[in-house]
């Protein structure tokens, strides 16, 4: 699932997240709105990974080459969040479990994450919107409050690039 041309790059955006339900789409509309609204600097590459992280992150954890930075979109649950808020948080603060769970949250991902950042020394951002609402059932689209964080979402991740 690791393209040879992800491991030329220096910066790895993976938008994570599955769009047939609702916000749990957020990580694949950063990326798209990235890729049609921004120019993003050569060494970059900003990938809709769907719910293929796991498999993504332990190929990147087994490879050789290895980015200095990773950026990860997705979608959380948290009960003290207000819908649509976008923040960033640690390796060790994703949370346990959430409805929908088909992207990031997962084990062994924050496992892998975990490596990747100890061991094998990347710089590591999780930028993450709270979820309006997660449906049970296929339900495409984003909630009028996620869609609205996308291009805030973006500016938060062009702000990480430009860090170096």
């Amino acid at each position: 699932m690791l393209t040879s041309s992800a491991l030329e790059k220096s910066v790895l955006i993976y938008g994570c997240g599955n769009i047939l339900f609702g916000d749990d789409g957020f990580g694949p509309a950063v990326v798209q709105h990235l890729q049609e609204q921004h120019l993003l600097p050569d060494d970059v590459l900003a990938q809709d990974v769907g719910t293929s992280i796991r498999e993504i992150l332990f190929d990147l954890a087994l490879s050789e080459k290895k980015p200095q930075k990773l950026i990860i979109l997705d979608a959380v649950e948290y009960p003290d969040r207000t819908p649509g808020e976008v923040f960033e948080i640690s390796v060790d603060g994703i949370p346990a479990q959430k409805t929908v769970d088909f992207s990031l949250h997962q084990f062994p991902t924050v496992n892998i994450l975990k490596e990747l950042k100890e061991e094998a020394a990347i710089d590591i951002h999780i930028v993450v919107a709270q979820v309006a609402h997660l449906p049970e059932r296929v339900h495409p689209g984003l909630s009028e409050e996620v869609s609205r964080a996308v291009p805030q979402a973006c500016r938060l991740v062009l702000d990480l690039i430009d860090k170096g």
